[in-house]
């Protein structure tokens, strides 16, 4: 009978720790596909992403900014602090994006 419990636990166990797997992977994969605008910067300045992530951005300064592609395929309104805006990436490619506000503000997505 304690062999068997042991079993138990040990399956209650992977399972619980396998549970807390997928919301670590989930967090990790929230944080891989936001760039922080700070400083007058975008953070990081390049993020790579699989087709079909999206990506959000989030203004940390106390400065509005913008986030625009180089080719108009997506723009944000003016973001003021801890406001976000996101966009879903569904081809492969590298999409360039600048601040309109403050043009030496520059990043780069790239979509595998």
């Amino acid at each position: 009978m304690v062999i068997g419990s042991r079993l138990l636990i040990a399956a209650l166990s992977l399972a619980i720790l396998g549970g807390m797997g997928s919301s670590i992977a989930a967090a990790a994969e929230t944080e891989a596909t936001k760039v922080v605008i700070k400083d007058f910067m975008f953070m990081p300045m390049s993020l790579t992403v699989k087709a079909g992530s999206t990506v959000t951005w989030v203004n940390m300064d106390d400065e509005p900014h913008t986030v625009v592609s180089n080719t108009q395929l997506f723009r944000s309104g003016a973001l003021d602090t801890k406001e976000t805006f996101s966009f879903k990436f569904t081809e492969p490619g590298t999409y360039h994006f600048t601040c309109s506000i403050h043009p030496r503000m520059v990043g780069a997505i790239v979509v595998q």
